[in-house]
C-alpha cells in the first residue's frame, strides 16, 4: 500500500493517506472501461430525435398530374421522398439509448481509472483549497496550482463543502463533482484528480464496500 501527501492551500504538507491497493493499485481492464464508459455516455442521449414519414408531412393530397400522356414518370403525391418537401425514408425515431450496466462493473472500471491516474502521480489529496470564510476563485485556483500543473484538474469534493463549490465552479479548466457522482468517465477525461480529504474518504469508503460486496 503507498501513500501520498495531503496538502493545505499553500502547497505544504499537513499529513499523509494511504492509497488502498484494491482501489488504486486494481487492474485497469481497458475493455470493461470501455463498456462502462460508452454505456454512460449512451445514457446522457435525449433520444428525442424524430424524422417525419410521407404519411406525417403536410400537402401532397393531389395527384401532381396525370397518369399517362406526359412523358415523365408516373407519381402519386409531392409529399414522396423524392420530392423536395417529402417524407423520410426510413428516418430516426424516438428511443431509448440507455444501456443496463451492473453495479459491480461500474465500481471495476472506476477502481481501474483511479489505479491509471495513481500509477501516474496524477492523484492528489488536499485538506482544503480555499481559507477564511469568503469563496475566492483567484485564491483557489492560485492553491490548486501549487499542487497541480495539469491543464484539466477533476476537484471531488463533499457536497456539503459549499466555500469550494462557489470558488472553483466557474473555473473552466476545473471540473467540480460530488464524492458521490464521481465515475469513469470524469477521471478519464481530465489530466489530474483533487479530492478533499472529506471526499476522499468517501470515495474510498463507497468503493471498498463495492470491492466487499464483489467477493
Amino acid at each position: 500500500m503507498t501513500s501520498i501527501d495531503v496538502l493545505d492551500a499553500s502547497g505544504a504538507k499537513t499529513g499523509s493517506v494511504d492509497l488502498p491497493e484494491d482501489i488504486f493499485g486494481a487492474k485497469v481492464n481497458i475493455p470493461l472501461i470501455h463498456q462502462v464508459v460508452v454505456a454512460q455516455l449512451a445514457a446522457r442521449r435525449q433520444g428525442t430525435h424524430k424524422a417525419k414519414t410521407r404519411g406525417e408531412v403536410s400537402g401532397g393530397g393531389k395527384k401532381p398530374y396525370r397518369q399517362k400522356g406526359t412523358g415523365r414518370a408516373r407519381q402519386g403525391s409531392t409529399r414522396a421522398p423524392q420530392f423536395t418537401g417529402g417524407g423520410t425514408v426510413h428516418g430516426p425515431l424516438p428511443r431509448d439509448y440507455s444501456q443496463k450496466t451492473p453495479k459491480k462493473m461500474k465500481a471495476a472500471a472506476l477502481r481501474g481509472a483511479l489505479s491509471d491516474r495513481a500509477t501516474g502521480g496524477r492523484v492528489h489529496v488536499v485538506s482544503g483549497l480555499v481559507t477564511g470564510e469568503t469563496p475566492k476563485t483567484k485564491a483557489a485556483l492560485e492553491a490548486l496550482r501549487k499542487i497541480t500543473e495539469a491543464k484539466t484538474v477533476l476537484v471531488v469534493v463533499d457536497e456539503t463543502d459549499e466555500l469550494t463549490w462557489l470558488s472553483l465552479r466557474n473555473a473552466p479548466e476545473v471540473h467540480l463533482l460530488d464524492a458521490g457522482q464521481l465515475n469513469t468517465y470524469d477521471v478519464l477525461v481530465h489530466d489530474d484528480v483533487v479530492f478533499t480529504q472529506e471526499a476522499y474518504d468517501q470515495v474510498v469508503a463507497r468503493l471498498s464496500k463495492s470491492g466487499k460486496e464483489e467477493l
